[in-house]
């Protein structure tokens, strides 16, 4: 009896001690980033293990995932020359299916206190296919205990959108309206990228895609939604806030249009990604707009979360760049606000849609367990 009440209180001891020494790796690494792409457009990039490395002691968890688009080879386009990427050839990107496959092989690839450090996610379907969701359902099923999310996914992005092979994403097509609906049901993350605005768009009129974003979000109200670098992109441009003449009307600029649906009670469950060095650019451009970022993030922190944006990076210091480009943004954040953006929102969204899918999966999927 004496045995066996010692052989109980140093259990208890042994889980006392772990369990702070866990919290304590995890509060050591100063950013997660909730956007990243292990390879690239002709789905190649960084094996799994080296990008432990690279992540190393600054970067906690990370959501995983590919690149649902094949970039073609067309020998009639660009003859011997390989384009890896989609500005390099004027031949048709088409939707890679197998890109989550070696997404979760890769990651089966890793010890279990390894994959506690990675939420890979679902992309290799096609918004715009009506059986798109019966691909999300064929991952979760074959791959259980592994998958967190869907995306990053694409409605419209400019010079790709336009490149895809097949029907045309759209914010009204009720194939997205299925995805949505049953990434509320599962409890995935879904990552979406959606220009707010068309390319080169003019100054001082709405994004041509703000009010259709707002619907479709509204229409999913049970849904965890990331929209991945708050709507901007290369040269969609944030709108730039300005008075008329007779300072009698103000045309509201991009910040002005996400606090409104920070400020919108039906949009709840929307938080915003600002991944990408094209985004970063916009943040840091000048004094003001890196003091209007600051100021928007610290009212609404719990709504904002950090992404690289990398795609297959082959050292620490390529992979961190944006995360330093945003150094200007960083000083002006409250503690609580840095805090939340680049580590406490992700945390608590994926920690969240962890359970979710993994007791989906329990009643879904045969077999299923909860280990990841």
């Amino acid at each position: 009896m004496r045995r066996w009440v010692f052989a109980l209180v140093a259990c208890a001891a042994s889980v006392s001690v772990s369990i702070p020494a866990r919290a304590q790796r995890a509060s050591s690494y100063e950013v997660n980033d909730t956007h990243f792409h292990l390879t690239n457009y002709i789905q190649e990039g960084t094996e799994i293990h080296r990008f432990l490395e690279i992540m190393g002691d600054k970067v906690g968890r990370v959501a995983l995932f590919g690149i649902p688009l094949q970039q073609t080879w067309s020998y009639e386009n660009s003859g011997d020359f390989r384009p890896t990427y989609y500005l390099q050839t004027d031949a048709p990107l088409y939707y890679y299916s197998f890109t989550d496959a070696y997404i979760a092989m890769a990651y089966r690839s890793l010890s279990a206190r390894e994959r506690e450090r990675f939420d890979p996610m679902i992309t290799g379907f096609n918004p715009a296919d009506m059986h798109g969701v019966e691909h999300i359902k064929r991952v979760l099923t074959t791959f259980p205990g592994v998958f967190t999310g869907i995306g990053e996914f694409t409605i419209h992005k400019e010079f790709v959108s336009s490149k895809v092979a097949g029907d045309t994403a759209s914010l009204t097509d009720p194939a997205l309206d299925r995805i949505f609906d049953f990434a509320a049901e599962a409890g995935l993350v879904a990552l979406l990228h959606n220009d707010i605005d068309m390319p080169f768009a003019k100054q001082g009129t709405e994004p041509v895609y703000l009010t259709q974003t707002k619907d479709v979000l509204r229409r999913h109200p049970n849904a965890t939604i990331i929209w991945a670098h708050t709507g901007l992109g290369r040269v969609i441009r944030p709108q730039q806030a300005s008075a008329s003449a007779d300072a009698t009307e103000r045309s509201p600029g991009h910040l002005d249009y996400l606090e409104e649906m920070l400020d919108d009670p039906t949009l709840r469950h929307v938080s915003f990604d600002i991944s990408w060095d094209e985004v970063a650019k916009y943040v840091v451009s000048s004094p003001e707009a890196t003091q209007r970022t600051a100021a928007l993030i610290n009212r609404h922190s719990d709504r904002f979360l950090f992404g690289t944006d990398e795609v297959a990076p082959s050292d620490q210091q390529t992979y961190l760049r944006v995360y330093r480009q945003y150094d200007p943004l960083w000083r002006l954040l409250t503690p609580e606000a840095q805090a939340a953006v680049k580590k406490g929102n992700y945390e608590r969204l994926f920690n969240a849609a962890r359970q979710r899918v993994r007791a989906w999966e329990r009643a879904n999927v045969p077999g299923a367990t909860a280990q990841r």
